[in-house]
């Protein structure tokens, strides 16, 4: 027994020997691989900076003309993701006030000046959220020995909004100009000295596009097997291409479609989703229908410092459908106001207003919209878009007064209801819900509104479904289960009572 305990002992001497042994050697690889290896920038940084994934700012270079040294590729992508990240980092640091990752970015005589600012906005409690829209910086000099650069950047867009004591104070968008002095140190570009010029208000006047000819009948479309998911795996070129048939062949001339952020790949928008939406757009035409496209689908986050993300990848929409026949309008947002309580009005508003600029920018042709929820939200930057649109699923004995009063207060603008509608759900768990018969009764009073009112309507919507996901009404039954039974068409596929009324006879 005592020789088998022995036995045991030396064993485990021996293995905590071999461990030791192994620590001791993984400690000194790491050491040496870190001492032979240039500093990651990421973690020397305290603001967990991404610059693909949190900034991307529009950015156009003068060609290279500079004096000094050649400036090749290589130099010229490190000198601008460094020059992009020292101003997140700034503005970082100005909203929350505290220093960390500044001194990664800017030389001691630079940041000098930028801790000072900070310690007095800290101690005024001011706070500035910022971003920088566009850049368009110019080569001027690069050093011999490499170690040096002097950049211009012109007509710098900068969005701000100013805080004192958590409360709204100033809300700007400068256009200014820039001199830099850069020192290549440690491998990384600092800035060492900025200089601000030429600073003056940025006045956007969007080109206001004509509407004279719209005439919307149409109908809010996905598919009934995939919907809230029609641009994933399940796309169906043969199921659309039957879809719209029977949309066109019902009496309509136009669909909205939703295009979602993160579906669509955020700021580096999936490809192979610009190409399924081409092909939507397509079929659309070849069916003699007109498209109504609404972007940020199931987004809402305003935060100033997603706007560079959000604008890249509206950019690559709009830039990749503009010309197609088939598109008829663009929609910046699906019901932007219900964020109005959780993401504050301010931001939602801003954040709209500047969507539509950079929309416009890029699409002069084609007319922007807001999908409004309500009519008490509809005159929201009425004299931003071409056309207003509206959401109607209140009592429809209030309507009449609802468009009197929106036509009142936009005397100008087309009006749209883009979507209306009625369950024809009645079950265990909405035992006093509304029938088939109810939804086609509906149906039939809303087109003799919108008749009576001149207004231009696009449904909702097409298909009972079978499955809603929680990300649309949530994960309650009885709000699942009503959203289910909106549709036209059963999900036998059996055109309801209320078919008959999906347009005026």
């Amino acid at each position: 027994m005592v020789a088998l305990n022995k036995n045991i002992m030396r064993t485990i001497l021996i293995a905590s020997y071999i461990m030791l042994i192994a620590l001791i050697v993984s400690g000194v690889s790491a050491i040496f691989s870190y001492l032979n290896t240039g500093a990651d920038r990421s973690t020397m940084l305290h603001t967990e900076i991404k610059k693909v994934e949190q900034y991307l700012p529009k950015l156009n270079w003068e060609p290279l003309q500079n004096e000094g040294r050649p400036m090749d590729k290589e130099n010229l992508n490190a000198l601008q993701n460094d020059y992009l990240d020292a101003w997140y980092v700034k503005q970082i640091a100005y909203k929350t006030n505290k220093i960390a990752g500044i001194k990664d970015y800017y030389t001691d005589s630079a940041r000098e000046n930028l801790y000072a600012f900070i310690e007095l906005n800290k101690a005024e409690d001011i706070s500035i959220e910022a971003t920088t829209l566009k850049h368009n910086p110019t080569l001027e000099f690069f050093s011999e020995d490499g170690q040096l650069a002097v950049i211009t950047d012109r007509n710098v867009v900068e969005y701000k909004r100013v805080f004192k004591a958590k409360e709204l104070v100033l809300e700007t968008t400068e256009i200014s100009n820039y001199k830099m002095v850069f020192l290549l140190e440690d491998g990384f570009w600092r800035i060492r000295h900025l200089v601000k010029e030429d600073a003056g208000i940025y006045n956007t006047k969007s080109k206001i596009v004509s509407v004279d000819s719209l005439d919307i009948k149409g109908i809010n479309y996905y598919p009934q097997a995939n919907p809230w998911d029609m641009f994933g795996d399940a796309f169906s070129i043969d199921t659309i291409s039957k879809d719209f048939k029977i949309i066109k062949n019902a009496g309509l001339n136009s669909v909205r479609l939703f295009v979602q952020y993160e579906d669509f790949g955020k700021a580096e928008v999936n490809p192979k989703k610009i190409e399924k939406l081409k092909q939507t757009l397509d079929l659309a035409e070849e069916h003699n229908l007109k498209v109504v496209l609404t972007l940020f689908d199931f987004y809402g986050d305003y935060n100033v410092m997603s706007w560079t993300l959000n604008q890249r990848h509206a950019e690559i929409i709009v830039k990749a459908v503009k010309n197609h026949n088939a598109l008829l309008a663009w929609d910046i947002k699906n019901e932007p106001n219900l964020d109005f309580d959780s993401r504050g009005k301010d931001n939602v508003i801003a954040w709209l207003e500047n969507m539509i600029d950079l929309v416009k920018s890029i699409d002069d042709s084609h007319p922007v919209t807001i999908g409004w929820s309500n009519t008490q939200s509809a005159s929201i930057l009425k004299d931003k878009v071409d056309f207003v649109s509206f959401h109607y699923y209140e009592a429809l004995e209030k309507l009449d007064e609802a468009i009197k009063s929106m036509k009142s207060e936009i005397p100008n603008k087309p009006l749209v209801l883009q979507e209306y509608g009625l369950s024809s759900y009645s079950g265990f768990w909405k035992p006093f819900g509304s029938s088939e018969e109810d939804q086609a009764n509906y149906h039939k009073k809303i087109q003799e509104i919108i008749a009576n009112n001149d207004l231009q309507f696009m449904s909702w919507t097409l298909y009972d479904f079978t499955y809603i996901p929680k990300e649309v009404v949530g994960r309650l039954p009885w709000r699942k289960n009503t959203q289910k039974h909106f549709g036209f068409i059963d999900k036998n596929g059996a055109k309801k009572a209320s078919f008959k009324y999906i347009t005026q006879q």
